[in-house]
């Protein structure tokens, strides 16, 4: 049985490697276009590959797919997050879990999830060609012929793992499958605006983040860079707003509530009372709703409140327009960035197109699709790289 997986990524090998090892007579083959494997694995978390996330419960994890979502529950309850961690210890890998659930090898390093998939694939006569970009795929009788840049190979079983790479899947759109149009997610926002200026690196625990004319918002921490914001706030906004935000072109206003947790009048009395109990103390000086200091002082001279001001010389349009801007700055969103250097995209082949039991094509049987190329994706956590292990897993299972 000859078994060819297109794509040297997540899914791809996730998948290679199982098929091997439950079945050591097959013949896995796995084709990658370029001379990198698992590129997106070394960048992931920074470079220390956020392969998974604490949360193992099939209805906790589908709410953190705005493209897939409930369809995933079946997925997740034949293999979940808790499956993949014990899967990496099997292969000597340990695993550990950050406060916010996600998780990451005891190493922090991206590598130690790449060796192990390289190592494993060697042990098991996965054999990978790379420099093979697929330019046809067509099915002839009970085979399957795959045609690259550099050569011709023929399957009984094809596994397509090639990522959001257009041209894939215009290839799988000539074979008659559906598509979601390809719109980018997980980006943050461009942002040119004197308020933020001399502040990058700075970050605010829980803000909150709307989107004007849309019911978008989003809550969670904030971070202000040099180009913009972002944070975990921004991805969650980019990733639920990926196909809105892309039709007005990533030209859009922002409405951000520094302290995420607080109303106006809420702000507003708290002023008024620190005003009131302490007169002769200089605002300036003492930031309040544990905002950061260096933000404090700036967001203070934007509204006029210098250090000469004391407390007993502020005006009530003082307090009003530092109400305005704790509460509901706006600001002029005018383009995205790539988080860090992890891309992600929304859109792909419908799920409609797949049976979900099997990850098999429901037109044609005995090719299957996993990963990136599926109209699936997730918010940041390792939510992304779990889709690929649970489609591999899968997949692996019905081969």
């Amino acid at each position: 049985m000859k078994v060819i997986v297109i794509g040297g990524g997540a899914a791809g090998f996730f998948s290679a490697i199982n098929i091997a090892e439950k079945n050591p007579g097959y013949q896995v083959t796995i084709l990658e276009k370029t001379n990198k494997l698992l590129s997106k694995v070394k960048v992931s978390g920074g470079g220390r590959c956020n392969v998974t996330n604490e949360r193992a419960k099939p209805s906790e994890l589908v709410n953190f797919y705005p493209r897939g979502g409930k369809k995933l529950h079946q997925v997740f309850k034949k293999f979940t997050t808790s499956d993949m961690v014990n899967w990496l210890k099997s292969k000597g890998v340990e695993t550990k879990t950050e406060n916010d659930l996600r998780m990451f090898p005891i190493t922090d390093s991206s590598q130690t999830i790449i060796d192990c998939f390289l190592s494993e694939a060697n042990r098991l006569n996965v054999q990978i060609i790379q420099n093979q970009s697929m330019t046809r795929i067509e099915q002839i009788a009970y085979k399957w012929k795959i045609t690259t840049t550099n050569s011709d190979f023929e399957a009984d079983k094809v596994i397509i793992a090639t990522g959001s790479s257009p041209a894939s899947l215009n290839l799988l759109s000539d074979l008659g499958l559906e598509l979601s149009a390809l719109e980018p997610s997980l980006f943050t926002f461009n942002i040119k605006d004197e308020r933020l200026n001399q502040l990058q690196g700075i970050s605010f625990t829980n803000a909150n983040i709307k989107i004007t004319g849309s019911k978008l918002e989003e809550s969670g921490p904030l971070l202000i860079t040099h180009w913009g914001l972002s944070g975990p706030a921004i991805l969650k906004l980019s990733a639920w707003g990926a196909y809105h935000l892309a039709s007005v072109d990533y030209q859009f206003d922002i409405l951000v509530n520094y302290v995420g947790n607080l109303k106006s009048e809420e702000i507003r009395e708290q002023l008024i009372k620190y005003k009131s109990l302490n007169p002769k103390r200089k605002l300036i000086n003492y930031p309040l709703f544990e905002l950061p200091k260096r933000f404090w002082e700036n967001m203070l001279i934007i509204c006029g409140i210098d250090d000469n001001h004391s407390c007993s010389d502020l005006s009530k349009k003082q307090i009003n327009k530092l109400v305005e801007e704790l509460y509901q700055g706006r600001y002029k969103v005018t383009g995205k960035s790539t988080f860090k250097d992890e891309f992600v995209t929304a859109g792909g082949i419908k799920l409609a197109e797949i049976d979900l039991n099997t990850f098999e094509c429901k037109r044609y049987p005995n090719l299957y699709i996993a990963g990136e190329v599926l109209d699936i994706d997730a918010l940041t956590g390792g939510f992304n790289f779990q889709a690929c292990w649970s489609a591999g897993w899968i997949i692996s299972d019905n081969i």
